[in-house]
């Protein structure tokens, strides 16, 4: 029995924007979500999962029927509607509460300081944003943060998608009254890059990119629909073409129109297949503040296997290339040696300074460094380039 991957063997050999097909993302959406293929789930809304969660506690604290509500949330995730709802993933609302309080004063600090943050994919000023509320929250109230990341519906979300080994990262959303949403997107890591960059990458990557993150988000605040809680497609992640497509007039509008809505209440759950198409809703509401601390939760595989100081590599080897460029190294050429060399991702970094100017991720090492090349930059130059964008990387 054959065990290579579908997209290895079947489907187009590249994807593009302009192979992109209402129609068959239509074919893709008309699988409907039923109850009686998930056990373990209370009850469908709007093709959405929704599970009680403290039905589920007794469940999950078993560890044979853990794995079998585990198998079924994975399911959930890339065969179903890919996206499942936990109400009361939080039954201590205190422990919300005093995480909002904390989040409250980083907005009110950012605000004091002149350094409030944008978001991806919503106008500027739509949103107040906190990048990297993981380890803010951690050194402002190390107890919130014990009390708020001991919770087990994270953990049984997380390990049904990733398996153990996870990474956690937070960015705390608030979406204020009047305030405009975002625009239809698919999430990282593809999800974060250009139709051009996506369009380099070849079928079986589109595919892999699902399963690196899960995307997921806690309510801190309680979500009518007026509020804006994120609208979603069910079942759009099995489109195969999704990252070079959602950002055409025809898919957006058919979001727009088409998308689902669930309200939420404080203490409440949602974790996503990062290529559901989805976007956070516009406030409409006077006087609700839609906060949201959004999970985004990383495999332990989304790592090379030796650790590898690239700045180091890319400022020892640069004059040798400048040399050899000059003696004929081909443009395709240097750029396999910047390749080899150089970070050619622009993640994970910090948001609050290196952040995306003119798209949705800022330039990356190897981008430095090929500009360097193309500019013939004496070796101190780029030495110092480097070392100022390895700066705003720093988490702190």
């Amino acid at each position: 029995m054959s065990t290579t991957p579908a997209a290895l063997t079947s489907g187009p050999a590249w994807l593009t924007p302009g192979d992109c097909r209402l129609e068959d993302l239509l074919e893709v959406l008309q699988k409907q979500t039923r109850l009686e293929d998930y056990p373990h789930a209370a009850r469908v809304e709007q093709q959405v999962l929704v599970y009680d969660a403290a039905a589920l506690r007794p469940r999950i604290a078993d560890r044979t029927t853990r794995s079998d509500v585990q198998a079924e949330l994975a399911r959930a995730l890339s065969s179903g509607p890919g996206i499942v709802v936990f109400t009361g993933a939080f039954d201590d609302l205190g422990i919300v509460d005093r995480a909002t309080a904390a989040f409250d004063a980083m907005i009110a600090d950012q605000r004091s300081r002149g350094t409030a943050s944008g978001d991806h994919f919503a106008k500027p000023g739509a949103n107040d944003r906190v990048w990297n509320a993981l380890e803010k929250l951690a050194v402002a109230d190390p107890g919130a943060f014990v009390a708020y990341y001991a919770n087990d519906i994270i953990a049984l979300a997380a390990t049904a998608w990733l398996g153990p080994g996870y990474q956690v990262t937070s960015q705390v959303n608030v979406v204020n009254p009047g305030g405009e949403g975002q625009t239809v997107h698919r999430d990282y890591h593809l999800g974060f890059q250009s139709d051009e960059v996506c369009a380099d990458y070849p079928p079986h990557v589109h595919t892999l990119s699902q399963v690196l993150t899960l995307q997921g988000a806690v309510a801190h605040c309680d979500m009518p629909v007026v509020s804006g809680p994120t609208l979603y497609l069910p079942h759009s992640q099995k489109y195969s073409r999704g990252y070079v497509a959602y950002r055409r007039p025809d898919f957006q509008e058919y979001f727009t129109t088409h998308h689902i809505q669930l309200p939420l209440a404080k203490g409440d759950a949602v974790f996503f297949n990062p290529a559901l198409f989805h976007a956070a809703g516009s406030n409409h509401s006077a006087d609700i503040r839609r906060m949201a601390n959004l999970l985004q939760i990383s495999s332990a595989f989304g790592r090379a296997m030796e650790s590898v100081d690239r700045e180091r590599t890319s400022n020892a080897v640069y004059a040798a290339l400048l040399g050899a460029k000059e003696n004929g190294l081909s443009e395709r050429e240097v750029a396999n040696v910047i390749a080899a060399s150089a970070e050619g991702y622009a993640f994970p970094t910090n948001l609050d300074r290196d952040q995306p100017i003119g798209g949705l991720a800022p330039p990356t090492q190897a981008e430095l460094v090929a500009a360097a090349v193309r500019e013939g930059l004496p070796g101190e130059e780029l030495r110092r380039r480097l070392a100022a964008q390895a700066a705003t990387k720093l988490s702190h």
